[in-house]
């Protein structure tokens, strides 16, 4: 069989929206000119998209036009090695998927224990957040709903009142067991982070777990976080101006 029939029948079966690489074609083809070609010419045909230099996709049609791969797609290669979790997804697009902005964006952003250079791919900015905790698949949730808490003033076409609502809401969604490991996770978020969840712990009825982050704060720090006292009416207990 020809080159451009075995790369075209291995593309027929792929998932709309998925990203593949010329790895993806190792069983099949052994000439990675010939593979190289075929897929050059599924582009121009308009059978696959580029994403970026070794990178492809094949499209799903929306309404009006071809739709882009989600952000997992995009960035699945650099969210594991050696098949365990070393980064995740965060920022805006966790934002609109948890239901705090109807915006996304071009920028996507991976929470990572080390610090990366942003990488282009294609018209997607990939930019890095530092994470304290170690990352697991577990804990992954987890870590987006405390990156959340630690962005709540540049979630964009929202307020920070309506953030934290929304934000109550997740948490009082979680196991018990949830909630205590998120407040351990968030014992190593900057101290306003700590602040924001020790107040919805509190709102929760988790005392023990709220003071645990209370007294991890410095007595003399505040943090100008706009919040309605009409949502945290102990502000000063929080240093929550």
């Amino acid at each position: 069989m020809k080159v451009s029939d075995l790369v075209r029948n291995k593309i027929d079966r792929l998932q709309d929206g998925y990203v593949f690489t010329y790895d993806d074609f190792t069983k099949e083809v052994k000439n990675e000119s010939a593979l190289k070609l075929a897929l050059f010419k599924l582009v121009k045909a308009g059978k696959i998209e580029r994403l970026s230099k070794g990178r492809f996709y094949k499209p799903k049609q929306g309404i009006t036009a071809k739709l882009s791969p989600d952000e997992y797609e995009i960035v699945k290669d650099l969210l594991k090695i050696n098949n365990k979790a070393n980064g995740y997804i965060t920022g805006l697009g966790i934002f609109n998927r948890l239901g705090l902005t109807s915006q996304m964006s071009t920028v996507i952003q991976i929470g990572s224990n080390f610090d990366k250079k942003q990488v282009q791919r294609g018209k997607y900015l990939i930019k890095y957040i530092r994470q304290w905790n170690k990352i697991t698949t577990e804990n992954i949730p987890l870590l987006q709903l405390l990156d959340c808490v630690r962005f709540i003033k540049n979630i964009p076409d929202t307020t920070v009142d309506q953030s934290y609502k929304r934000l109550i809401y997740l948490l009082r969604e979680l196991s018990e067991k949830e909630i205590y490991l998120l407040t351990s996770l968030a014992s190593k978020y900057p101290p306003a982070t700590r602040s924001l969840v020790g107040s919805i712990l509190e709102k929760l009825n988790y005392i023990s777990l709220s003071n645990k982050l209370l007294n991890s704060l410095n007595p003399s720090t505040y943090f100008k976080l706009e919040i309605s006292s009409d949502l945290i009416q102990s502000k000063q207990r929080w240093k929550i101006q």
